[in-house]
Formats: C-alpha cells, sequence, structure tokens
C-alpha cells in the first residue's frame, strides 16, 4: 500500500510540474529544481544596468514573475521585470537605468584609490559600485512552505576617461566610454571657443591661426546624471593625431602648467575651461605651418568629492613614455584623435617683380618722351605769349599838339 501511495505521489509531483511549465519555455528534466547562483546574469551597460533571471526554477519555487521585485519594493510596478518568453529557458528581464539608478533602493558606493591614469601620471581616482538584490515577498504567515528567493548583483564603474580630441574645424567630438565592468554613460566634448564667452565656436582659416592667437577650450558633459562633475586632469598636445607620440608638450598636469595657459573652472562642474595660446613645434620649421592636436585626460568625480581630488603640489612623478603606451589599453579609456589645430609659420610675403633690360629700357624711353613733350608744351606757351601785342586804352585827357 505504501509503495502505491509513493508512485501515485511522484505521478501527480511530475503532472504539477508539467502543469507549471505549462506555456514557458522551460524543461522538467533541467528545471525542476530551486534557484541557484547560475541562474541570474548582470550586463553592466553604458546606459543601464539589465539583469535576466531564469524564470523555470522560480515557477517550480512556487512563484510568479510578479513576485520578484528590486530590493523589497514589491509595491511598486517600475521596480519589478517582465516576461521574455522568446527565449530558452524563460526569463525575467530586470532594467536599471543609471540616470536614476537609486530610485528602486539601488545602492551606490563611491571610493576613492591612488593609482596611475591613462599615460602613467599618478593622482586620485573615484570607482563606483552600485549594487542590489531581487527578492520574494514575506508571507503573511508564521510559516511558509515556499522558499524565500534572493539574488545579488553589483556593477563596478571606473570614473576616469581618457578625451582626445583635435577635431577643430568643426570643434566639436563626442564619445561614450565602455569597459569590461561598465561605465557610467557619459558623453564628454572638447570645445574651442573664440573668446572668454564661451558661446563662439572657433573656426580655423585656410591660412591657419596666427602664433600667440589665444584660444578657449572646454571639456562638457552631457547626459550625465548632475552627481558628478568633470575633472580635467591632464591636457597636452602633440604634432601628430597619435596621443601616445613621444614628442608631446603640457598645457597642465597636477601643478604644473604653461605660463600661456591659463585655467579657469576645473571639477566644479560638469564643464572645465581653460585658455592657451598656440605654439609652433620646432619640428615644422621648414614647413609653412605648424599642426598641433589637443589632448586632455578628464575624470569623473562626485560632486563632493571633487576638492579632494584636485592635486596636491610637488607629487608629480615623471611619466614613462612606455607606461603610457601600455596603459592606454586599460580599461575605462577610450582614444578620439582629429585635427589638426593648424597655425601659421611663415609670413606670407607679396611677390616682387623683377624688370629685365628690355623692359627698363622702353620704361626709360617713355619717361624720357614724356618730360620732353611736356617741355615742348611750356615752351609752346612762352613763344604764343611773346607774339601777342597789348591794347592801348582811350583816356578822356587832350593832346596838346593837335590843338
Amino acid at each position: 500500500m505504501e509503495h502505491i501511495y509513493l508512485i501515485l505521489l511522484l505521478f501527480c509531483k511530475a503532472l504539477s510540474a508539467e502543469a507549471q511549465f505549462n506555456g514557458y519555455n522551460c524543461d522538467a528534466n533541467f528545471h525542476s529544481r530551486f534557484p541557484a547562483e547560475r541562474d541570474i546574469s548582470v550586463y553592466c551597460g553604458v546606459q543601464t544596468i539589465t539583469l535576466k533571471i531564469n524564470f523555470c526554477p522560480v515557477l517550480f519555487s512556487g512563484y510568479t514573475d510578479t513576485d520578484l521585485a528590486l530590493n523589497g519594493r514589491h509595491g511598486d510596478a517600475h521596480c519589478r521585470g517582465f516576461i521574455n518568453n522568446n527565449t530558452f529557458p524563460t526569463v525575467v528581464i530586470f532594467s536599471i537605468s543609471l540616470a536614476s539608478l537609486e530610485s528602486c533602493g539601488n545602492s551606490l558606493v563611491v571610493s576613492t584609490a591612488q593609482g596611475p591614469n591613462a599615460y602613467g601620471n599618478l593622482s586620485l581616482v573615484q570607482i563606483g559600485n552600485i549594487s542590489g538584490y531581487i527578492d520574494t515577498p514575506d508571507p503573511p504567515t508564521i510559516i511558509s512552505y515556499l522558499p524565500g528567493l534572493l539574488y545579488k548583483f553589483s556593477c563596478s564603474y571606473p570614473l576616469e576617461y581618457l578625451v582626445n580630441n583635435t577635431q577643430l574645424a568643426s570643434s566639436a567630438a563626442a564619445i561614450s566610454v565602455k569597459d569590461s565592468n561598465g561605465t557610467f554613460i557619459s558623453t564628454l566634448n572638447l570645445l574651442l571657443y573664440n573668446d572668454s564667452s564661451y558661446i563662439q565656436q572657433l573656426s580655423i582659416p585656410m591660412a591657419g591661426l596666427t602664433l600667440k592667437t589665444r584660444v578657449f577650450a572646454a571639456v562638457k558633459a552631457t547626459n550625465l546624471d548632475r552627481r558628478w562633475n568633470v575633472l580635467m586632469d591632464y591636457c597636452y598636445t602633440t604634432p601628430s593625431g597619435n596621443p601616445n607620440d613621444d614628442l608631446r608638450y603640457d598645457l597642465f598636469f597636477s601643478c604644473e602648467k604653461d605660463p600661456q595657459t591659463t585655467v579657469f573652472e576645473n571639477g566644479k562642474s560638469q564643464m572645465g575651461r581653460f585658455a592657451f595660446e598656440v605654439f609652433r613645434f620646432v619640428k615644422h620649421k621648414n614647413q609653412k605651418m605648424s599642426t598641433v592636436f589637443l589632448h586632455c585626460v578628464t575624470k569623473l568625480c562626485r560632486a563632493d568629492d571633487c576638492a579632494m581630488l584636485m592635486p596636491i603640489c610637488g607629487s608629480r612623478r615623471k611619466r614613462d613614455i612606455s607606461e603610457g603606451k601600455e596603459s592606454n589599453t586599460a580599461s575605462g579609456n577610450a582614444v578620439l584623435s582629429a585635427g589638426p589645430i593648424i597655425t601659421r609659420i611663415a609670413n606670407l610675403k607679396a611677390p616682387v617683380f623683377q624688370i629685365n633690360t628690355v623692359t627698363s629700357a622702353l620704361i626709360s624711353g617713355v619717361i624720357i618722351l614724356g618730360v620732353m613733350s611736356v617741355c615742348f608744351f611750356i615752351f609752346s606757351l612762352t613763344l604764343l605769349k611773346g607774339k601777342s601785342t597789348p591794347v592801348s586804352t582811350l583816356s578822356g585827357v587832350r593832346n596838346p599838339a593837335f590843338s
């Protein structure tokens, strides 16, 4: 009798499993189990964090997709996922926007560490870690025969970017950086302007800019959460579009600054502003124009922490060019190359008109003929004046000789 009861129990359980998986892409042979760590996939994207949970073990455990929610926010529909039955197995998808990542109780912890930036310079870099969990609600009763489900996730986002843009004819370029761990959505622009009003963007004439022309530059961030500011760590120039060019001239880094460069704003908002005077690279001495490419290593920092990340004078370490090239491939860095700034070197002079012997003789003859014509004209006037007789006028005085 006990054997018959056991067989009936197993049969009923099998029917129950088939009923649970009915309509979903689940296999009873593989998914008749409670959830495990491998049932969640985490994708740290440039705009959103995407979570995919294998729905079949959730269904086997006695729950539905509406029972899953972010960080215990079961009463908020925006914190629940949605079913995707077009995959095998069926999954529940959660999408977390980086612009509003804390709306469903996700945690953001920013840590600061010292390390080399994209070109081997020591500086403080901030890293943001976003974490949270997905769980099922607690039952209203004292006991429950259903297991409580809990899925944890986290994403690490380095906040340092390399922006090098020298597309100065159009004066704009944008990048969005992604690495293996993830990144904050950030469009960074390096723009050039004519003056300190930062309104009219700079246009470079075909002949190039004259030496010592003052150019105003700005690094801007758009589509970025307001909790982050832009901090320009290192800006420099190269004669070629290669940011790893061995020949480079620093505009500013840490406490060292080119005398002709002025930094107006840095780390105080989502815009960094500075100005510099254009120059030429000596290697272009035999050319009429010099090309100058501009590059900036830019960080994102939490607004409250940017002041702490400002450089401490005297702490600069000498750059290692080879190290800089290797670190250029590290996560969190992106390279854009365009340009260049055209600087006029040679002064444009009017061509000298050279006169040969024949031309000189003709010009001399014309001049002599002209002088002789003028003299003849004056002589003719003199002769005409000498032949003319003056006319006597009658007076009213009587002449005694005719009396």
